[in-house]
């Protein structure tokens, strides 16, 4: 643990920028440019960039001179570009290649001279360079003005900053990982973006140079340097280097502008489907905190996992330092019987990863202290490592990370690194994971109650909101005992089951985000306000301490020693209590929330189709005849998309994936009538895909319906819950179940073919009114 310990306390690095000197106003930011501004340096040293003494143009680039400095405008897409200076005439690019992806043809450009200024512009933006001094503005191609430099770009000695008009209702987000905030606006306050090796609250391990904006626009630096953002007024963004390269994105939403984000620096990953379950990390060979013990013991602890019913994707069986491993084959072999993965700690860096590989090893989890110290270090380590995965086996790259930066969404998950189980550790890590998502960091987590300290009652409230997270994995060895979650025994071990099983239920609604991700840059965990932009409550703290996963579920933990739960803020809609079938009209707070131990406060919207796999310990547990279960909660027109693959392989990549869309149409709210449900066919092929499965529907009614139709054939109803489970087709009304629900049973249906279902309903569907 010593060795450890030490290498977790390197000094801290604090980033002050070093801006000085006079900023101008809104109104001259608004009117164009006043006077001449000399390049001369001011007392602090900082100069600021000077009038326009050339221009020139190559297609979509577009070169400007001012005295000595040089800057150049290159459009990407038509909505995305970027602006560099270089003070001293002489352009670099230490990032190079490593995070900026190949993108396509540039977009067609035009320019005009305006005499005061030169309007470079493209189908959808036009990027206004003002001449005396040199400062941007930009602007739709409507007109409208998106930001504009309250004045040029400065620099010093060792830094550059851009000052940007900070709108009256303007919110900011992003800068990665940042540990007890992200989630909730960052307006007025200031952020660091580099290394700190600060895992607590307050620390930002996982940094991205990348903010967005409400307005419609985001920023990435393009940089390994670290950064200040202070989003003040005016906005000032500093990095500790003497060049300026940021690349600029306009988007009509939040997530459009995390989209453009991640064209530009890769998609997320897609998981396979063992790397959403949980995860198991221990050192079994000379553990000095457990005894001595040998890697083939790991298989004892993953038997704990087989005999107390809790599911288990993968397990580490090295993690930790100076632990090494045996027995690799067998202990995979052991393993995969037990339908889990084997994953290794590489602290021997990664020159064995292709014996690992082709031994059975599927995730790799990698640190600062082997691949080397620095961002540039970190994602070479994660783009090797997940390469290597790919490069040995059939598998998908897998791997886990701390202390990563841009680019590393597309090869591994982040992780918080080492901390202590507490119910102040559970409070601060809700707005990180949820945060990080804006800065298209699609799968960010934390060890379940930590790797230290910790308690009985602190790790059931930890897995209950972790169990909807996309990753996430429990680290033993390093407290006093281990953290398996059986080990404190009931109620404890119950709870827990309770929440994995759920977690495991539900995969094919996650699974089906990740996907998603792929595609948009948009992760499965999200703050309020990237689903309600418009809504100022979702900015603000009274949102803080919650999240969504995925549009429909939303988590509000438990962080304190409390059966309550106060200051939950459900924003517009009808919100739906998973537990009770209770249902609170939004915007609304609810104060006094009963949450006793096993209850986590979880709430479904209205027009939720959850696809779920009912029953099941592993996603291997699976078979030919295993039936797709939804959720559904009725309200208007809504769909979701089931997306499916093989859930291991790259074989997506080439198109072997299947998609099924399920439509529910329904009264509004406070209207009666029919629901129709109508389950499209399965669209796409994959290795294993079912040609014919049972379907079973949970629809959140409220009252019992007069009748269910398969289409146009009536189903038949049947009387009880025990011959509802022992029919193959028919349905049944549970007024005892969450409000009152029908549940209805297709029998087995072919994949290639749709069907409808149709509920004649006597009343306003929804369950039982609440507040």
């Amino acid at each position: 643990m010593e060795q450890r310990r030490k290498a977790r306390t390197r000094p801290r690095t604090h980033l002050r920028a070093a801006v000085a000197g006079a900023l101008l106003g809104l109104a001259a930011a608004m009117a164009g440019p006043v006077g001449t501004v000399q390049a001369a340096p001011t007392a602090s040293g900082e100069r600021t960039v000077g009038n326009v003494t050339g221009f020139s143009t190559a297609g979509p680039v577009f070169h400007f001179r001012a005295g000595e400095a040089a800057a150049r405008v290159s459009f990407v897409a038509a909505d995305t570009f970027r602006i560099e200076l270089a003070p001293d005439g002489t352009f670099t690019d230490p990032a190079g290649k490593d995070i900026v992806q190949r993108q396509g043809p540039p977009p067609v450009t035009r320019w005009r001279d305006r005499g005061d200024r030169y309007e470079l512009s493209t189908s959808a933006v036009t990027l206004r360079a003002y001449k005396k001094p040199l400062r941007f503005a930009l602007h739709r191609a409507d007109g409208s003005r998106l930001w504009a430099e309250t004045k040029g770009i400065t620099w010093t000695d060792d830094t550059t900053t851009q000052s940007l008009a900070r709108g009256a209702d303007e919110q900011f987000y992003g800068a990665g990982m940042q540990n007890g905030r992200g989630s909730t606006s960052h307006r007025g306050k200031t952020v660091e973006v580099g290394v700190d090796y600060n895992w607590n609250d307050g620390g930002h391990p996982n940094s991205v140079p990348f903010y967005l904006s409400s307005a419609g626009y985001g920023v990435y630096r393009n940089t390994y340097a670290p950064g200040t953002y202070s989003f003040t007024e005016p906005v000032t963004t500093s990095e500790k280097e003497r060049r300026f390269d940021a690349y600029y994105f306009a988007g009509n939403s939040p997530k459009s502008v995390i989209g453009q984000y991640t064209r530009l620096t890769g998609r997320p990953f897609l998981p396979p489907l063992y790397g959403l379950e949980i995860g198991d990390s221990d050192c079994y060979l000379h553990n000095k905190n457990r005894g001595e013990r040998r890697t083939l013991d790991a298989l004892k602890v993953a038997d704990g996992y087989v005999d107390n019913d809790m599911p288990l994707g993968w397990m580490l069986v090295n993690d930790g330092y100076g632990c090494g491993y045996e027995n690799l084959a067998d202990a995979n072999k052991g393993l995969g019987d037990r339908r889990m993965k084997m994953g290794l700690w590489t602290e021997d860096g990664l020159g064995k990863l292709a014996d690992q590989v082709k031994a059975g090893q599927r995730v790799a989890k990698l640190d600062v202290a082997w691949v080397g110290d620095g961002y540039k270090f970190a994602l070479d380590g994660c783009k090797d490592a997940y390469k290597g995965i790919e490069d040995n086996s059939d598998a998908r790259g897998f791997t886990w990370a701390p202390e990563s930066w841009s680019g590393a969404q597309r090869c591994g998950v982040q992780w918080s690194g080492d901390q202590k189980g507490s119910w102040d550790y559970i409070r601060w890590q809700i707005p990180t994971y949820a945060g990080a998502t804006m800065s298209g960091l699609a799968y960010t987590t934390g060890d379940v109650d930590g790797i230290f300290g910790g308690s009985p009652r602190t790790y059931v409230r930890d897995l209950q909101w972790k169990a909807f997270l996309p990753a996430v994995m429990t680290m033993d060895g390093w407290a006093p005992s281990d953290k398996q979650p059986w080990r404190y025994g009931d109620p404890y071990t119950s709870i827990n089951r309770k929440y994995l099983k759920l977690k495991e239920s539900l995969l094919p609604y996650m699974y089906s985000y990740a996907a998603e991700a792929t595609r948009t840059g948009v992760g499965p965990v999200r703050p309020l306000a990237l689903e309600y932009p418009d809504d100022p409550k979702a900015a603000s703290d009274a949102a803080k301490y919650e999240f969504l996963t995925g549009e429909y579920f939303l988590v509000a933990p438990v962080y304190e020693d409390t059966d309550v739960r106060d200051g939950i803020y459900l924003p517009k809609g009808k919100w739906t209590d998973y537990w009770t079938g209770r249902v609170h009209e939004g915007p609304t707070t609810l104060n006094g929330y009963r949450a006793p131990l096993d209850t986590l406060p979880l709430f479904v919207k209205a027009g939720a189709n959850i696809p779920m796999w009912p029953g099941i310990r592993s996603a291997e547990d699976r078979t030919a005849d295993s039936p797709v279960a939804w959720d559904v909660y009725p309200q208007g027109t809504s769909s979701f998309t089931l997306y499916e693959d093989d859930g291991a392989t790259r074989a997506h990549r080439t198109g072997a994936y299947a998609e099924q869309k399920l439509t529910v149409r329904a009264p509004d709210s406070g209207v009666a009538g029919d629901i129709t449900l109508s389950l499209d066919a399965s669209r796409g092929d994959f290795r294993g895909k079912q040609t014919a499965r049972p379907y079973d529907f949970t629809v959140h009614t409220g009252t019992a319906p007069h009748g269910v139709s398969l289409d146009g054939r009536e189903l038949p109803r049947l009387d009880s819950k025990a011959a509802f489970e022992a029919a193959e087709t028919g349905w049944w009304y549970d007024a005892g179940d969450r409000g009152g629900v029908a549940r209805v049973k297709t029998g087995t249906r072919p994949t290639d073919r749709s069907f409808r279902l149709v509920l004649t309903t006597p009343a306003d569907p929804g369950g039982a009114a609440g507040s």
